[in-house]
């Protein structure tokens, strides 16, 4: 079946390609959460690491094999979250 297929995949749930993105969306919730502060409670410094750090995990996430999608989007969302951040 599809979900035996993907439970026993190289991206599957048995693997940390799985449950290291998984984690990383907390960055993203923690990002959307703090939309509702003003902008002068947020560190801007702290935010730009987010930026960088997010700009090249998504790098790694397109090189390593196989390429890890799920961590491809997660650090794409929380790259947008920032960078919205920082505008503000």
């Amino acid at each position: 079946s599809a979900f035996k297929n993907f439970l026993n995949s190289p991206v599957g749930p048995k693997t940390t390609h799985f449950w290291g993105p998984v984690a990383n969306w907390g960055f993203v919730v923690a990002g959307l959460v703090d939309l509702n502060k003003p902008p002068d409670m947020m560190s801007s410094n702290m935010t730009s690491v987010m930026c960088i750090y997010s700009i090249l995990f998504m790098r790694f996430a397109w090189m390593v094999q196989p390429r890890n999608y799920l961590l491809f989007s997660c650090h794409a969302a929380n790259e947008s979250v920032q960078l919205y951040h920082l505008a503000r």
